[in-house]
């Protein structure tokens, strides 16, 4: 993200509302919705790749309101559902 962060969206599953910290890769449930976040960023944990995004459900939520999905396999299709401006 050379300049700066992009919205994105993807399919939520019944197992996402579940989470708590880590690197979320969906494993169970049925889609419940659909959502939109803040991509900030992305990284490796222990060689696993993840996007580092901004959730907007409060603080409370996740990793104080962040939370890391793996990259690489278009969980949920967030790689396929980034939108960014041109400036």
């Amino acid at each position: 993200m050379k300049n700066g962060p992009v919205v994105a969206g993807f399919l939520v599953y019944e197992d996402f509302a579940h989470y708590k910290s880590g690197i979320y890769k969906h494993t169970a449930g049925r889609i419940t919705g659909g959502h939109a976040v803040k991509l900030i960023g992305w990284g490796k944990e222990n060689g696993t790749p993840y996007w580092l995004i901004a959730n907007s459900w409060h603080d409370d939520w996740g990793e104080k309101g962040f939370y890391r999905m793996i990259r690489g396999i278009n969980n949920c299709r967030i790689e396929e559902m980034v939108v960014a401006g041109l400036a």
